[in-house]
């Protein structure tokens, strides 16, 4: 018995043996080695076509009261090099527009000193600079692709327009721009749960990511069971917004000084004043918002007074026309040549929301004239804009109509928002 387990054993050390030299021969062919090394070449990394490969990548963004050649010096780029950045004409580069909180990019030499051999600056999300530092300076002006999405939303208003907006991943921008067309036509601190819209808009994207708003295309609002629509339209004097029958929705003036925000104060003949603690006067409307958040002439005009008093901080008044002024108070500074007898346009930024003079707190306190009388700038009756020309008034017809049934098969939901196309 022993010798036969013997015998079994030698068999099967052999048979092994053997299927091991034949898998050997069947994988490696005679006269090859049995090793083969094969060489991996990786592609060299690069940003914005410079070469980084062995290099220290510095991102970091403006600060406050923070030169280009104070970091430029830092990271001891030559001094020739920094005077011929502030020597470049204004078209290609002007260096006083570097700002605090935009983004620069140094690509450094992976030493000691981390001197820099190229700088990129990125004045916003579309544009930016890149520097490069050799025996010469080498200026590049840049700009990142730009895509145009068409978009259409649709909601149902359950607490605010901005918070409803918001909970569906969209910008305070298109809350802004939407708030501005329906302005005169809506009380936006006295929408309804179950006030419901319908939005085409365009989106500008960079990369594949969003950074703003480029127009709104239309908007179906239903509000209080009364329907509103936005067409847009160019009657050859620039693209303006009009309801169905062909009326425009804009006014001479803007109804909101600042981006659409809480009213804390309405304009009134009796108000217990927070800091006095005495009943009197309100003749302004107050505006809530974070200390810094740009304030906007809300019409052409002259500026008739920028300046400091002990009650009113801070504060520009603009005369528009003949008929009507507006004030802008408690701000926390003047916006740069914002100065008396000075021309702005509607829209510009005149200041920022402050509580300097008579004021508990950050907001601002617009006040309205007209014909030299204060009036509640939220019920002053404006005259709108030009209605749709008769001799345009085929065309609007045939892009209301394509309009409106766009929006009609916009299907309702509380959040809903879907890619049209790409412009």
């Amino acid at each position: 018995m022993k010798n036969f387990l013997q015998f079994i054993g030698l068999c099967i050390i052999s048979l092994l043996l053997f299927r091991q030299d034949s898998l050997t021969s069947f994988f490696h062919s005679e006269g090859q080695p049995d090793s083969v090394f094969v060489e991996i070449q990786t592609e060299p990394q690069t940003l914005h076509g410079i070469a980084i490969d062995n290099h220290t990548i510095v991102e970091e963004k403006i600060k406050r009261n923070q030169f280009l050649g104070d970091i430029l010096e830092d990271y001891h780029v030559p001094a020739k090099l920094i005077h011929q950045i502030s020597l470049l004409p204004r078209q290609v580069f002007d260096v006083r527009k570097v700002v605090p909180s935009k983004k620069y990019t140094l690509i450094c030499a992976q030493d000691s000193l981390l001197k820099a051999k190229a700088m990129i600056y990125e004045p916003n999300e579309i544009d930016y600079v890149i520097f490069k530092f050799d025996d010469s300076l080498q200026v590049d002006v840049c700009q990142r692709d730009v895509k145009h999405v068409e978009k259409e939303i649709s909601g149902e208003i359950l607490s605010t327009l901005s918070q409803t907006i918001e909970e569906m991943g969209i910008s305070h921008e298109l809350t802004n721009k939407f708030v501005d067309i329906f302005a005169w036509q809506v009380d936006f601190q006295r929408l309804q749960v179950g006030d419901k819209f319908k939005l085409i808009y365009e989106e500008i994207r960079v990369e594949e990511k969003p950074i703003g708003i480029r127009q709104i295309r239309g908007i179906y609002f239903n509000h209080v069971g009364s329907d509103y629509y936005a067409i847009p339209f160019n009657q050859g004097d620039g693209l303006d917004y009009f309801d169905e029958k062909g009326n425009s929705l804009r006014k001479a003036l803007l109804k909101y000084p600042i981006e659409f925000t809480r009213i804390s104060s309405r304009y009134s003949g009796r108000r217990f004043h927070p800091v006095q603690k005495v009943f009197k006067a309100h003749r302004g409307t107050d505006f809530a918002a974070p200390t810094g958040t740009p304030i906007r002439s809300v019409g052409d005009g002259i500026v008739e007074e920028a300046q400091y008093k002990s009650n009113n901080g801070n504060y520009v008044k603009i005369r528009h026309n003949g008929t009507y002024t507006t004030q802008y108070l408690h701000m926390s500074k003047i916006a740069s040549g914002v100065l008396a007898g000075t021309r702005v346009r509607q829209g510009q930024t005149i200041g920022y929301v402050g509580s300097t003079g008579l004021a508990t707190g950050p907001h601002l306190c617009y006040r309205f004239w007209k014909n030299g009388v204060q009036v509640d700038a939220l019920r002053v009756e404006l005259p709108p804009s030009q209605p749709i020309k008769p001799e345009w008034a085929a065309l609007f017809e045939l892009a209301k109509d394509q309009m409106i049934e766009r929006l009609a098969n916009i299907p309702f939901k509380t959040t809903q928002v879907q890619v049209a196309s790409v412009l």
